[in-house]
């Protein structure tokens, strides 16, 4: 029979040995503070440049890979944002979360992706760069929150009804209809 220190110590210079090569792999990679949202704001801003493109009447096309068929050419900014995928795990979750930006204005409004990815990646920035000189994240969280509520009560306060008694009256209907039915 053994006894645990004579063991131990015949133990102790194998693992003192071994030990630069043996290394714990985690399930997870945990990342911290400024480097986590530099890479994070990598992914914001590989997507926003790849969907930026198609943004406005002269906005251009991109062509997108498939796995399988031809490839895909759209201009459609939630498309563009869908189809992107990063290899590095942390800019993938900043491109996951412009693209659930995407998504979401999709999903509520049909268009105007493309100007809520810009919009979501200069938000990013300036809260990242906000959150590194110390502010509270919490913080800036209810001040965007705030300034949305804002702009959403403005924006309804300058919107104008698209039923106006002018729109149905006749006296405007021989120069308006032509106008409708012709582009004239």
């Amino acid at each position: 029979m053994f006894r645990l220190p004579s063991v131990m110590k015949q133990v102790r210079p194998v693992c003192r040995a071994l030990a630069p090569h043996l290394t714990r792999a985690y399930a997870k990679d945990v990342k911290f503070g400024a480097e986590a949202r530099a890479l994070m704001l990598q992914g914001v801003d590989l997507l926003a440049d790849a969907v930026a493109v198609t943004m406005g009447p002269k906005g251009r096309n991109v062509i997108i890979e498939q796995s399988w068929g031809s490839p895909k050419v759209t201009k459609d900014g939630v498309t563009v944002a869908k189809s992107i995928d990063l290899k590095d795990k942390y800019q993938n979750i900043g491109a996951k979360l412009v693209q659930d930006v995407a998504n979401n204005t999709n999903e509520e409004a049909g268009d105007g992706t493309t100007t809520a990815t810009v919009l979501a990646r200069a938000i990013a920035k300036e809260g990242f760069d906000t959150i590194s000189k110390g502010a509270n994240p919490v913080e800036i969280r209810r001040g965007v929150m705030m300034a949305v509520e804002a702009v959403i009560e403005e924006l309804k306060n300058l919107s104008k009804s698209s039923c106006s008694y002018r729109l149905f009256n006749m006296s405007y209907a021989p120069d308006f209809i032509p106008s409708i039915l012709w582009g004239k």
